[in-house]
């Protein structure tokens, strides 16, 4: 079996965008989740809770 340039880089092209695609809805399914709400609404107020004066 032999591929040459211009198959692997077909192969790897449209693999990669269903590869891509399919990361990017398990990340925006992952930050709408419900469950997942208090951790990022802690995320968000973290850096201006409990000082209030600079780091030293």
């Amino acid at each position: 079996m032999d591929f040459d340039h211009d198959t692997l880089v077909a192969f790897s092209k449209s693999w990669g965008l269903f590869y891509l695609m399919g990361f990017f809805i398990c990340v925006i399914i992952y930050a709408f989740w419900p469950s997942n709400r208090k951790r990022f609404t802690r995320a968000k107020t973290s850096i201006l809770s409990g000082e209030d004066k600079p780091w030293r």
